[in-house]
This record gives structure tokens, sequence and C-alpha cells, in this order.
């Protein structure tokens, strides 16, 4: 059943004036504060796709704002909305924020759709990011409120999709909130102000590293049920796909490639390169497990990332900049140090959780009749991850302009229903892969 917005809701969820004042700025600030008053009405959340880091959002929204409720689930498959469900009851602990009635719990490839008719005003978009694309179109043009996680695309055509709904939500006067976390990170906005503002000079040079373990292994092709479907057993499996994750370099060390982005100012980098490939079988599924990427900025600044997912390696997930008056550096704590290595700053303040931070902000902004649009950093981190793994995979330089350009289209268009048809490359070989 369908419940449409009232016009003077959806009228004040996207043009409210009330400010949100000392109280909401106190709770951002420590987010254990209780909110004080939240003007308005009730906001209504539609959750899409309901594994692990979407239930850890669905639970944050929850908590962000004293006036709201879950009022859809979807997901591709049956099985995570219930135990997703009991998962953010459990970490929520307020019945009154739940309202999700049978028939707005939907299941299947088009389960987006009709969470976003179903009379929500904001949706969290945590499926694989290859549908990402086409989910964040359809909710700006429903007039909703986003919190999207990373990646935002896999390929340059959904990039430049996704440019165009940034464009809609900015009309609209819709929030945009990506899930580059590290954002609303108070020590890393602490640190990285401190790049920023030229404490340690000109930067030069940026290097992140992103070395882990794989996040879901491909299971073998045996294990495959009998008439299970090819794009079933790829979204069962979405990590291990090129089309659907992005590579681990655009789904998982995109964090990392942020940080470089942020340093930088977001300003697109000239080119790149990498070398990359494979090391464990991949058992059907396209994606390389390792990949270094160095991205080259007009005057010659240089950005490296390194990316390795590989059971039983040295990790580290860590990022420097070295600047023309000092490097900065980020691990566990973050702080800068001056040319000879002498520690002469480090954050002190308040560290509440980053992830809480994110839609803390989100709500007040939405309140406040000012929504936070996080769309054109998304774009440029998410393009600059796609470029590096253009690179490793082609082993060609790879300019901005061709990346952005590119008319390599990697997700399938006929995702109307299970029996879709899906064509995925072998893996990747550098020098014979072809760019396009």
């Amino acid at each position: 059943m369908n419940h449409p917005v009232s016009a003077s809701r959806r009228d004040f969820l996207k043009t409210s004036t009330a400010t949100v004042g000392a109280a909401a700025a106190a709770e951002i600030a420590f987010p254990s504060l209780a909110r004080s008053a939240s003007a308005g009405d009730k906001i209504r959340i539609g959750f899409i796709g309901c594994g692990g880091r979407g239930s850890g959002a669905a639970a944050q929204a929850l908590k962000a704002d004293s006036n709201v409720e879950l009022w859809a689930m979807g997901d591709a498959f049956p099985e995570p909305i219930e135990r997703s469900l009991s998962s953010v009851k459990a970490a929520v602990k307020d019945d009154k924020k739940f309202n999700v009635s049978p028939e707005r719990k939907f299941v299947g490839v088009d389960a987006y759709e009709k969470v976003i008719k179903s009379g929500v005003d904001l949706v969290i978009l945590t499926s694989p990011p290859g549908f990402r694309p086409g989910h964040l179109r359809a909710a700006v043009e429903a007039g909703k409120h986003v919190f999207t996680e990373k990646p935002m695309a896999t390929d340059g055509p959904g990039v430049r999709s996704v440019i165009e709904s940034v464009k809609i939500a900015k009309q609209k006067n819709l929030a945009m909130v990506a899930g580059f976390c590290w954002r609303y990170d108070y020590a890393k906005r602490a640190v990285f102000g401190k790049i920023l503002d030229g404490s340690i000079g000109d930067v030069r040079a940026v290097y992140g590293t992103y070395l882990t373990g794989p996040v879901k292994p491909m299971p073998k092709a045996e294990t495959r049920p009998a008439g299970m479907s090819d794009l079933e057993w790829m979204t069962r499996n979405w990590y291990n796909f090129t089309w659907l994750s992005g590579d681990g370099l655009v789904e998982q060390a995109i964090h990392t490639v942020d940080w470089m982005m942020w340093a930088m100012q977001d300003k697109p980098p000239v080119k790149c390169t990498a070398t990359g490939g494979r090391q464990i079988p991949a058992n059907g599924g396209n994606i390389f497990d390792h990949i270094s990427v160095a991205y080259e900025w007009e005057k010659g600044v240089r950005g490296f990332i390194a990316q390795r997912q590989i059971t039983g390696c040295y990790g580290e997930n860590s990022f420097y900049a070295l600047g023309t008056k000092g490097n900065a550096y980020i691990s566990r704590g973050a702080f800068t140090t001056d040319l000879n290595g002498e520690r002469n700053w480090k954050y002190e303040g308040p560290t509440p959780d980053m992830y809480q931070v994110e839609h803390d902000e989100l709500f007040a902004s939405i309140r406040a009749g000012k929504p936070i649009n996080n769309g054109d950093r998304m774009v440029t981190s998410t393009m600059a991850g796609i470029m590096g793994r253009m690179a490793g995979y082609t082993g060609l330089e790879i300019t901005w302009d061709m990346a952005l350009n590119s008319k390599e289209l990697l997700a399938p268009q006929d995702l109307r229903d299970w029996n879709g048809k899906v064509e995925v490359p072998p893996l990747a070989m550098p020098g014979r892969t072809k760019f396009s």
C-alpha cells in the first residue's frame, strides 16, 4: 500500500527554515545529548540494501533525530530484511521509531522503486554500488533526501549519471550525504584542516595505504545452487565482480582515495598510471586483489595509493602528506610534524562516532532547511578511484578526461528481473585489456 506524502509534509521537509539552534549544535558535537526540541513533521525513512553496513546506517539515522521512523525496507533477497530489522531494533531500542508493516518489506531487483514510492521522505542507499546510479536517479527524481554509501558508481557512464542526479538534488534542495565517513570524523577534519590551511606548506605528494584482507572471497563454482541465474549468483557474491563492486580499489580503498582527494582540495588529477593484478585465484570473479596507482596533478604534485586484499600479508591503513614546510600523518591518531620529524601538533578534542555524526548532521541540515549536499566531492572521489582501476586494468596512462568520458559500460541495462542478461568480461590483463 502506498502512502503519498502530503503537500504540507513535503513542503516542510524540503524548505523548512526552522533553525536547529544551540541544542542541535551541541548534539552534533556530542551525539550522546538528546535533542531537546525537534521541529516539524515526522521524517519517514526508507532503507534499501539490508546488509551489515546498511543496517548500521539505518540505526544511526534513527538515533540522529527524535521525530523519525523506519517506514519501508527493500532488498534483492528476502533473508536479509528480517535479520536487518532485528539488528536495527536491538541497536536503537525504541519501538516507536519502527513502523515497517509487512506490505512495506519489498523484495526483488525492483525493491528500490517500491521503497521510494511507499511514502518515505529520505532513503538510505546501501545496495551494491553497481545498482547505485539507478537508485540515486530514482530517489532524487522522486524528491527524496538521500544517504548514499560509497562508491556512487562503478564505471564512467554511471558517474555521469550520478553527476546529473547531483544536479537534480541541488535543484530540488535535497540532502545528499555520502558514505565517505572519514569526512565526518572530528580528528580527520582537524588534521585535513591543518593540511588545507597551509600548516605544512604546499602539498607536494601524498601516499595512502589500504592493505588488508579480502572482504568476501568468491565461493567455488560447484557451490552454486542449481537453477540460480547468473545475475542472482553475481549479486549474492557482488564484491567479486567489477560491475557490482568496482574492484577493491573502488569499493574499499576508495576511502583512501577520498583522503587523497581531500588533501588535494577535491581537484581532479590530470592523469595516472597503475600496476596490479590477481595473485589468488578468482574462482569466477573478475576483480584484482592488488593495485597501486600513481596520480599526477598540475605542477607535478603526486598522489600514490597502495591497495591489497590478500590474507596473511602485512596490514596498514594510513595516509601521509608531504609539504614544503612539514608533513601530516594519519593512522590511529592524527598529527603534523615539521621537516625534522618533531611532532608539533596533535588533535586532542572530542571523538564521536563518525558514522553517527554523518546522520546527526544530515538530519540537522534537513530540519534547518539547509540540506547538506556532498554530491560534487563524492563524484570526484569515485571517479578518481575508477580512473586508477582503468589504468591498472589496461596498463595505459589514463587522463581524467579519458576516464570521465569513458564508454565502458560495465553494469547490465536489463535489471528488471533475475533473468536479465549479464555479460562479464574476463579478468583484466594489462597490455591486452582495451580501454573504451
